[in-house]
């Protein structure tokens, strides 16, 4: 049975790629303004929103500057990566919350938007914790980079020095998803688990931060199942999902099965760092219960995608 294109409900899970953000104050404040008015026609358009993001070079720059400051002065401690993924999502909410909260002003629309700073449970025997793939951070020297590992972090040599690299586990559960739901009910647009959320261990009563990034496709997905959204949508700087971009084998894809995508996902044929955790979460969604779609498009035509005029849809 082909699975249906069309929305039982209007719930939507967004997930802002890092084209809608910036890797300065002022690059960021203008990138935020393209979102918020793909996230206020979504809003006229009557969907319940839940946003997710990117923090890639964010929590880079955190993570950074604390270090700096710890070495700067010995009274301080080097921040773990989960405050600085908690910092990250505190930062570019408060952008992105009152650039949605002007966008929708401007048009009449009162709504209120709030962001959540948001933990998400991981698997401490995930395999992702032996083979760490992030890179983050700046570079060091030999011997700092000597004194990461004997730390027991992980760390990778470049052309310009040394730098950390860290775990990608995968999301297990969101643990203030009570809270997206009530906000989402009572008419609220929510911004939530933002660069993945900030990945935690579970402790019995106690949330331990772990030294992790989660992908925010993943937690993009994974909102989307809890808050029984139909449609996810992934905006992006590209109009349409493309493999095989620099060979003879380009294929781009306007409307596609999800069957069909997840045969390119078990090859290996898509790019691993940006474009295989958007195809396997895209594909995970929609394959795990009826009458779902999931969107690949360019931010600047978000709502042309979901009228399937541009974009990948995949159902």
């Amino acid at each position: 049975m082909i699975r249906g294109v069309f929305m039982k409900n209007n719930k939507i899970v967004v997930a802002l790629g890092r084209n809608a953000f910036g890797e300065t104050f002022p690059e960021q404040k203008a990138n935020v303004a393209k979102a918020a008015r793909a996230i206020a026609d979504l809003v006229e358009a009557k969907y319940q929103v839940v946003i997710t993001h990117s923090n890639g070079p964010q929590v880079g720059m955190i993570q950074t500057a604390m270090t700096e400051f710890a070495r700067l002065d010995s009274k301080y401690t080097v921040a773990p990566m989960s405050l600085c993924s908690a910092m990250s999502q505190g930062y570019i909410g408060y952008d992105l919350q009152n650039a949605i909260r002007t966008e929708l002003l401007n048009r009449g629309i009162y709504k209120t938007v709030s962001t959540i700073i948001t933990q998400v449970k991981v698997d401490p025997f995930d395999r992702a914790f032996n083979n760490p793939t992030k890179i983050i951070g700046r570079y060091m020297t030999k011997e700092e980079a000597e004194a990461e590992e004997a730390k027991g972090n992980y760390v990778v040599e470049e052309e310009k020095g040394y730098r950390r690299i860290i775990a990608a586990p995968k999301p297990m559960d969101i643990y203030e998803i009570d809270a997206v739901r009530a906000l989402l009910d009572a008419g609220q647009v929510v911004i939530a688990a933002g660069g993945g959320g900030i990945p935690v261990l579970e402790q019995r009563t106690v949330l331990k931060g772990a030294s992790a990034i989660i992908e925010k496709d993943y937690v993009a997905a994974r909102l989307a199942e809890l808050i029984d959204a139909d449609t996810l949508l992934f905006l992006t700087e590209g109009d349409k999902l493309v493999i095989n971009a620099d060979n003879d084998n380009r294929k781009e894809f306007d409307t596609v099965k999800a069957d069909e995508l997840k045969q390119y996902v078990n090859k290996n044929n898509l790019g691993e760092i940006t474009t295989l955790p958007k195809v396997d979460a895209a594909v995970g969604f929609v394959l795990a219960g009826e009458g779902r779609k999931a969107v690949i498009a360019n931010l600047e035509k978000a709502k042309e995608a979901l009228a399937g005029k541009t974009g990948t849809t995949i159902i």
